[in-house]
């Protein structure tokens, strides 16, 4: 698998994940885990554009 495709691919995860944290942590009204799931959901989203950029680019 090329690198771009798996940055993709893991940034896609990182970004659900973190949406289901961000949501389970509203349910439970523990604003740590919100913070903790909108902080890896933005690290998913910056992942996967890094890979799409790799990709345009060629590597």
């Amino acid at each position: 698998m090329k690198s771009s495709t798996k940055d993709q691919f893991e940034g896609a995860f990182h970004e659900l994940k973190g949406k289901i944290k961000e949501i389970s942590g509203i349910i439970r009204n523990d604003p740590k885990m919100e913070v903790e799931g909108i902080g890896e959901k933005v690290a998913g989203k910056a992942q996967k554009k890094y890979g799409q950029i790799e990709k345009v680019m060629g590597k």
